[in-house]
């Protein structure tokens, strides 16, 4: 009698890369590996296809700091962030009644990847995002609501990654590029 086949390891994301690429280049600006060792573990970082092939070239690194988690909220009113504000990694926005406006084009975004949370039941949000940067919708929940949004069309992905997610109930979403 013959075993079933293996399932293939799990390859993993490009984020997942770039968040090694990152800790592997932190771990030697912080004096914990010396210039060859980090020029090693890069080489096995970049030419990792599995999780398993990665986890050597993180071994005994510090763990990275994973950013900050902050929280809006509001019952009714408005929500509004714009100007030169220090985007958290991770933004949970949560409001039962009002307007949300998050203007991150003139925003500090110092993470690849920024998670924002949306916990809405009525009214409109209006995001607005640098112009290079790349949104993704797919974890968001929508009951009665429409969401207004077209992916500009770019020759190179360079800017932040926004991935939008939760749920919202009565209302609309309107997501923009800016514009410069």
């Amino acid at each position: 009698m013959t075993s079933p086949p293996e399932d293939p390891p799990p390859l993993f994301s490009e984020d997942d890369r770039d968040t090694a690429v990152r800790r592997v280049q932190d771990a030697y600006a912080e004096g914990h590996i010396s210039h060859e060792e980090m020029d090693e573990r890069l080489h096995r970082v970049l030419t990792a296809r599995t999780h398993s092939d990665l986890a050597p070239a993180l071994a005994a690194l510090p763990e990275e700091n994973a950013g900050t988690t902050s929280t809006i909220a509001a019952a009714g009113g408005r929500i509004k962030r714009r100007g030169a504000w220090r985007v958290p990694r991770t933004l949970k926005v949560a409001s039962a009644f009002g307007r949300v406006h998050l203007d991150l084009s003139q925003a500090v975004i110092e993470h690849p990847v920024v998670d924002i949370e949306l916990q809405l039941g009525t009214g409109r949000a209006r995001i607005t995002v640098p112009r290079d940067a790349i949104v993704d919708l797919d974890g968001l929940h929508t009951a009665w609501m429409d969401t207004l949004y077209t992916p500009r069309r770019r020759s190179r992905p360079v800017g932040p990654r926004i991935r939008i997610s939760g749920t919202m109930g009565f209302g609309r979403l309107k997501i923009r590029h800016a514009r410069r």
